[in-house]
């Protein structure tokens, strides 16, 4: 299949919006520089044509910006079908579970929230190519960081949301203040 190879540059870039979307719809790939945009364009063009499931597998170490080219990607289909000023769909995807960010987003020596699982999104379009819908699913969760954490790094975000409401009666059986770490 087709492999991009992206680089965080950690700074925004003015090559991901509306103008350089329509750029790339409808073009072949190969046409116009490597771009998260060809691939999209590619993956869309292919299950229009070919009427079949498409995947495109976003791989890359911590902090190499997955999370970043996954809505990007969704932001093209939601450009491109027509979705993204009627349902916003790239926005409800990604905003769909705060709490699945807490509990699955630490920090980390490279990123401040950096998410500790794989995510699986899948995203459903209509017979006219819209999308329709869309879910997430998690899988691999490092669960090891529950009990340890290197150093400069931190257990997962809802530990210390948890930990900022110990005082509420709802929390006070928890224990929550006796965790060695959080005195460090």
């Amino acid at each position: 299949g087709i492999v991009l190879v992206a680089i965080n540059p950690y700074e925004q870039l003015p090559i991901y919006e509306q103008d350089v979307i329509y750029a790339y719809s409808g073009q072949n790939m190969g046409d116009m520089d490597p771009h998260i945009f060809a691939v999209a364009e590619e993956a869309y063009k292919q299950m229009a044509r070919d009427e079949k499931n498409q995947s495109i597998i976003v791989s890359g170490e911590s902090g190499a910006g997955k999370t970043v080219s996954a809505k990007y990607a969704m932001r093209f289909f939601a450009t491109v079908g027509g979705s993204a000023s009627e349902t916003n769909i790239e926005a409800k995807v990604l905003a769909s579970s705060p709490i699945m960010e807490a509990i699955g987003n630490a920090k980390t020596t490279r990123n401040d929230n950096s998410s500790r699982f794989g995510k699986y999104i899948q995203i459903g379009f209509d017979k006219r190519y819209h999308i329709i819908g869309a879910n997430m699913r998690t899988y691999l969760l490092e669960k090891s960081r529950v009990v340890f954490q290197a150093e400069d790094e931190r257990n997962y975000h809802i530990f210390y949301q948890l930990c900022a409401s110990a005082s509420l009666p709802e929390f006070k059986d928890l224990g929550l203040s006796e965790y060695f770490y959080l005195h460090s």
